[in-house]
């Protein structure tokens, strides 16, 4: 159904389980700031910088990734992490060490021993 939304104008809007009507893509922007503000949480709550004593990378967030270690994954923290609950959040990082992108990638690749990190 389209309707006009102050903000994006003719656009579709959706019905939302409450039965309101939304636009579609201020629902879509919501869940996008919601989704950077809590990563912004999660990588302040584990330190702000890179676990690897080595590398301390912490000049942008979105290069920050939380590895599973003992492959104890409830939920990807970037796939669907983000949707749930700040609490359950902190629990499924409490059990991650924080990366940069390119520590992550030596980790999987074995180069980069989980052990070596500052947890």
């Amino acid at each position: 159904m389209k309707k006009i939304c102050k903000k994006h104008g003719l656009t579709e809007f959706a019905l939302r389980k409450d039965g309101r009507l939304r636009c579609k893509q201020c629902n879509t922007d919501a869940v996008i700031l919601r989704r950077r503000k809590l990563k912004e949480m999660a990588v302040e709550y584990k330190g702000g910088k890179c676990q690897n004593p080595n590398c301390g990378y912490d000049r942008y967030v979105g290069a920050l990734e939380f590895h599973h270690p003992n492959g104890d994954k409830e939920f990807g923290i970037a796939s669907k992490g983000y949707t749930i609950s700040w609490e359950r959040i902190k629990q499924e990082i409490d059990k991650c060490v924080m990366v940069c992108s390119n520590c992550h990638r030596e980790i999987e690749a074995g180069i980069l021993n989980v052990s070596d990190l500052k947890i």
